[in-house]
């Protein structure tokens, strides 16, 4: 599939999601919660050679699939100190497992914070 087609898909995924919306950060399509930034669009991002998409992750999720498949996941750069997952979407990775990641993304960026007591 081609890397539009890849977009598109992912696209249509994240849009989906309740009061998701998207704008260009950094020069690729990314996707916002609450004004919080949930996933970008890797599409050969300073030749890192894939199409992937990086999302929030809850904790533990990163090392752990990084580790299990390095295949379909990666630690992206500049987020990925943070805990951040880069999923390749040119791998072959089922849809249902990115759509899966892409919605437990959504929901650890669209949690309300915490108080501050």
């Amino acid at each position: 599939m081609k890397s539009d087609a890849l977009i598109d898909r992912l696209r249509k995924i994240a849009l989906a999601l309740p009061g998701v919306t998207e704008k260009l950060s950094h020069g690729e399509p990314s996707f916002f919660v609450r004004g919080r930034m949930l996933c970008m669009i890797d599409n050969d991002h300073h030749g890192s050679g894939h199409v992937a998409v990086w999302c929030n992750a809850p904790p533990g999720a990163q090392e752990s699939l990084v580790a299990g498949d390095p295949k379909h996941f990666f630690v992206p750069p500049y987020v990925g100190k943070g805990g951040w997952l880069g999923i390749r979407l040119d791998s072959g990775l089922s849809w249902t497992v990115i759509s899966d990641l892409i919605k437990q993304a959504h929901a650890v960026t669209g949690a309300k914070k915490k108080a501050r007591i």
